[in-house]
């Protein structure tokens, strides 16, 4: 089926990937499939490029979002910078790992990490409820360095599920709130999603008639989704976060099931 023939079911998806994302992470669980379903016979590498130019408009759409008017979410930005510029780096060099290593070593210690977080979470009734930051100084900056390298790296090498894995670690490890968590994983992800896009441009792996309109659509949804985060409060997006990474649960056991 030719490109254009799609693209509207493609758009449609990104919109959806971008509404989920744009208040607790995890649309790629959403675009990815839809980009690799629907056009293949494009190769791999292009699809992955082609879904970045989408993922990156809307990541930035609902950071906008969340910064923006009087109910702007507080950040923090010398330690989230410093992650995101980090993680941006580390996103490369996982980006060129991926030649060497065998992603499928991944997974067992992905899924085991994400059962951990939905139970913890499930668990602590009160878990990112209280936006109370725990880390001050010196240990903030390296933990927010350590916290760049890993997921920086993972997002470079793997990718799923690293918007889930930066909000649990904000809420966790800095004591952020769920509203405060989604908006400062938005600017690690947009450093990642920079770092990811800028390889796969100069390897001319973008498809840009796709990956422009669906871009537009997933900043519409991103947006929408950032709007609603901040609208219900940060109890309606911890329930959601348990939701995704759920998803996220049930889509890698299935595929280590088939594998």
């Amino acid at each position: 089926m030719p490109a254009a023939a799609v693209l509207p079911l493609l758009c449609f998806f990104a919109f959806l990937a971008g509404l989920i994302d744009g208040m607790v992470g995890g649309g790629g669980l959403i675009q990815l499939p839809a980009l690799l379903l629907l056009l293949p016979e494009v190769p791999v590498p292009t699809v992955l490029g082609t879904g970045k130019v989408a993922s990156l408009a809307g990541t930035l759409a609902s950071l906008a979002r969340y910064l923006r008017g009087a109910g702007a979410v507080p950040m923090r930005w010398r330690t989230v910078g410093v992650a995101a510029a980090v993680a941006g780096c580390f996103a490369l060099l996982g980006a060129r790992a991926v030649s060497g290593l065998d992603k499928d070593l991944v997974r067992p210690l992905v899924l085991a990490l994400l059962v951990l977080m939905a139970a913890y979470t499930f668990w602590r009734k009160d878990f990112g409820s209280l936006h109370a930051p725990r880390l001050h100084g010196r240990r903030e900056l390296l933990t927010g360095v350590a916290l760049g390298a890993a997921l920086g790296f993972y997002d470079g090498f793997f990718g799923p599920g690293t918007g889930s894995l930066l909000l649990f670690a904000f809420v966790g490890l800095f004591g952020y709130d769920f509203l405060a968590a989604s908006a400062s994983a938005k600017v690690v992800n947009v450093a990642t999603n920079l770092a990811g896009l800028a390889y796969f441009i100069s390897t001319g792996q973008v498809l840009y008639h796709i990956a422009l309109p669906m871009a537009a659509c997933n900043m519409v949804g991103s947006s929408l989704g950032a709007r609603l985060a901040l609208r219900r409060g940060t109890s309606f997006v911890r329930v959601l976060f348990l939701v995704v990474v759920s998803g996220f649960i049930l889509k890698l056991g299935w595929d280590m099931y088939r594998g």
